[in-house]
């Protein structure tokens, strides 16, 4: 039903000169607003539930001429590995009114075994924007100051940030460059690097450019920032390097709503041409 709706939202609000977007959605202290790109298992959701933004919501957005709007009342979480020291928002959430979903608890006790992946690790839970202590409610936004295409890059090569020029950020969002990783499909075990049409392919009733177009007219007119950022693996492909760790792409992301990012000296990375921050 979620997904469905999501469908028709693609379908219907072009027509209105909205255009939907799979994407997450927060706002800071001075009314930035920040959108972030995604397929399941790049970070979304863990990375929108910031404890010092307020969280517009995770995972479904429209952008019309007056701002960001969320298409749902809640949020749907990745369990797996899930903790209260990385994701004490998203932990504490889990009360009673959420859902659970292929979850396991520890024997003869009412405590969810987060590591527990005996059924599937894509592990879930449903929970109510508003369990979110830092939620917007209602859930709106203002134009974006900065937007964020979060890549999950199994071959290890892309660098963990990088801002785009127009023509690299319609480029990125039509072939939607990630890989599936495991828990997020049935049969994924290890990562598959993947495309998916402006993050968001299964989701598209209408030709991908439509949306790019109707994306980079937003991006110009309420000149938007735009970045790429790698919640992959780095120092090698997947089973050389390891995975960016979610403390330093939460730094990453503090940087680039500070303002640091958007002022500091970059270097051109070879082949992708990739302005690449010196120092963050």
């Amino acid at each position: 039903m979620k997904k469905g709706m999501f469908s028709v939202a693609h379908y219907v609000m072009p027509d209105r000169g909205v255009v939907s977007l799979h994407a997450s959605a927060n706002q800071g202290d001075k009314g930035d607003t920040t959108l972030l790109f995604g397929l399941s298992g790049t970070g979304k959701t863990t990375l929108s539930t910031d404890p010092h933004r307020q969280l517009i919501g995770d995972d479904e957005h429209c952008w019309s001429d007056d701002g960001i709007f969320n298409l749902e009342g809640g949020c749907y979480a990745k369990c797996i590995g899930l903790s209260r020291n990385n994701e004490p928002e998203i932990f504490d959430a889990i009360k009673f009114g959420s859902i659970l979903e292929n979850i396991e608890f520890y024997p003869n006790t009412r405590i969810v075994d987060y590591d527990n992946a005996s059924i599937t690790e894509n592990t879930r839970c449903s929970y109510p924007l508003e369990y979110i202590p830092s939620a917007k409610i209602p859930a709106i936004g203002g134009h974006p100051k900065n937007v964020i295409f979060l890549t999950c890059d199994a071959y290890g090569v892309l660098p963990p940030v990088s801002k785009l020029t127009p023509e690299q950020t319609m480029y990125h969002f039509i072939s939607g460059y990630t890989a599936k990783v495991a828990g997020t499909e049935v049969g994924i075990k290890e990562p598959e690097p993947t495309f998916s049409a402006c993050f968001g392919e299964a989701f598209l009733t209408r030709h991908p450019s439509l949306y790019a177009e109707m994306l980079a007219l937003k991006l110009k007119k309420f000149n938007v920032n735009t970045w790429l950022i790698n919640t992959g693996w780095t120092g090698g492909k997947y089973g050389v390097g390891h995975r960016m760790d979610l403390k330093s792409t939460r730094a990453i992301i503090d940087a680039i709503h500070s303002g640091e990012l958007e002022n500091t000296e970059t270097e051109t990375l070879p082949v992708f041409n990739l302005e690449v921050p010196k120092h963050c």
